[in-house]
């Protein structure tokens, strides 16, 4: 039976459950797999041929196959029932890279669980075990992923140990630690391009004071069309025939006082989802040159600060920008 089935079956109706889940029989069911369908059809063969020939020996090897295949149908139900299933915080990735959404599975007691795996429509997990009174980290890769929440939604918790004759599974959806879907969150794509961060506020405003003072004057050199006529060497131009500029450092950091912004509206780009790549850009080169911002977004603001737990702040401010649980 094909995945898409097994998750739309009729038997439990889908329901957001809290964890952890402690599976038991009323969780469970059991079907079996292409294999034990073959292998069924080989054994009413064999009791036919048995029958028909009258052979003693024939009617051994069919009951005696078709006890392995019922001890095999309990061993692989077992092999699910007592785990207890909770979601894990996955991850946060950016837009386009593969997220991996995390669950553990806990064996409290009983013996050894063999090739635990999830399925899930878009992909299917690493078969695992679960060791006896242990942890087994169980990981679905998401493919293509686009920004903002991306809950897990329904998925299958499954076994097929230990003859792969019957597939025994659970449908499952849970909740995360603020009962929202389990899910992870995608950051906006960076921007490819890396533009110049914006000028703090007051920046201007310093460089011009400090200009008129001459503090940072450091020469001269040849006049350059669009040079500024307030930069002209009048005095020296006089002297020298020759239209000189006067020329000043630029600042390496921002002056004293000054605010770096990053504001929605000071984006180049129009469309909403290259302003989001932007400012992320933004915000990341603005944290690996250890500078201290803020972010500003039509909906809301997130204050001046710095450091890895401010990036993370106005990060998932654009990720959740414009959905329903991230305007503020």
């Amino acid at each position: 039976m094909q995945l898409p089935v097994l998750l739309h079956l009729p038997w439990r109706p889908p329901r957001l459950e809290r964890g952890p889940i402690r599976l038991n029989a009323r969780r469970l069911y059991i079907l079996p797999t292409r294999s034990g369908l073959v292998f069924a059809m080989l054994l009413l063969g064999l009791l036919i041929g048995a029958i028909n020939y009258g052979l003693s020996l024939a009617y051994l090897f069919t009951f005696w196959f078709a006890g392995l295949g019922v001890i095999g149908m309990l061993h692989t139900q077992r092999n699910l029932s007592g785990l207890t299933i909770r979601a894990k915080a996955s991850p946060a990735v950016f837009a386009g890279e593969d997220a991996r959404l995390l669950l553990e599975a806990e064996n409290p007691a009983g013996p050894r669980r063999y090739r635990i795996g999830l399925a899930h429509p878009s992909g299917a997990s690493r078969e695992c075990d679960v060791p006896v009174g242990g942890k087994a980290e169980l990981a679905l890769v998401l493919t293509g992923c686009k920004r903002g929440w991306q809950p897990l939604g329904r998925f299958t918790l499954y076994s097929r140990h230990p003859l792969g004759l019957f597939r025994c599974w659970t449908v499952l959806e849970l909740a995360g630690p603020d009962s929202a879907p389990h899910g992870v969150l995608i950051y906006p794509a960076p921007a490819r391009d890396s533009l110049p961060l914006p000028a703090p506020d007051g920046a201007d405003r310093q460089a011009k004071a400090s200009q008129a003072d001459g503090d940072d004057f450091t020469g001269l050199r040849g006049y350059q069309a669009g040079d500024p006529p307030r930069r002209i060497a009048w005095k020296a131009a006089a002297r020298s025939q020759h239209l000189l500029t006067k020329q000043f450092n630029e600042p390496s950091v921002a002056p004293s006082g000054s605010r770096l912004r990053l504001d929605w509206s000071r984006t180049p780009e129009n469309d909403t989802e290259a302003r989001l790549s932007r400012l992320t850009r933004w915000a990341l080169d603005a944290y690996a040159a250890g500078l201290a911002f803020e972010l500003v977004l039509p909906s809301h603001s997130v204050n001046m600060g710095g450091g890895e737990a401010h990036l993370r702040h106005c990060l998932e401010a654009l990720a959740l920008y414009g959905q329903a649980n991230g305007q503020a």
